[in-house]
């Protein structure tokens, strides 16, 4: 028998697995697992600076105290916007596809958190509390810009996503990338305020 009329038997491609999660996804969980691990050090630094004050008074006498009261509206915002989103996202991923007005009040709640926490900074500045005038100041700074320039980022990309859905281009991916990194800013803050703040 002639080796060139030998059939060799039919092999189908072998399938691709079904991913997961998708890239975009994966990446998002990936920078939120990064940053937890930068706002632990955070926290860290702030609660090993704390204890060592601990002969003296904390907050130091001299700077203002936080209005923890005042924020606490800021974090209700914070924490309704979280809820909004997290409705939105379940009912577009059952296939539901309008969510625009769900999408458009979390954003505003995330931006009237922003806004809220941007007026209370400016009244701390004004009060003396600055990244130079103590460790209390440059640890409060710092941790909560912290959040803030992620709450910043993460407002806009609410305003992404729902700008995407009105023209209706935003894929599921795209929605769980976006809630994914809201979701970090909204969970993280909780710790945070109690922490700092009180």
């Amino acid at each position: 028998m002639n080796a060139r009329a030998t059939i060799l038997p039919f092999r189908p491609k072998p399938r691709r697995a079904e991913k997961l999660v998708s890239n975009g996804v994966l990446g998002m969980l990936l920078f939120v697992f990064v940053e937890v691990m930068l706002f632990a050090g955070f926290i860290a630094a702030f609660v090993i600076i704390k204890a060592r004050a601990a002969g003296s008074v904390w907050p130091p006498p001299n700077q203002p105290r936080l209005p923890f009261e005042e924020t606490a509206v800021n974090t209700s915002a914070l924490l309704a916007s979280g809820i909004v989103l997290l409705i939105a996202h379940r009912t577009y991923r059952r296939g539901n596809r309008s969510i625009g007005g769900l999408l458009a009040v979390a954003t505003l709640l995330g931006g009237a958190f922003v806004a809220l926490q941007g007026v209370e900074w400016v009244a701390l500045i004004r009060e003396g509390l600055t990244l130079t005038s103590s460790t209390y100041g440059a640890l409060f700074y710092t941790i909560i810009g912290a959040h803030a320039a992620h709450a910043v980022a993460a407002v806009c990309a609410l305003a992404w996503a729902w700008v995407r859905r009105t023209k209706g281009g935003l894929s599921r991916e795209a929605m769980s990338t976006v809630s994914l990194f809201w979701y970090f800013v909204v969970v993280v803050w909780p710790f945070l305020y109690f922490l700092v703040y009180l």
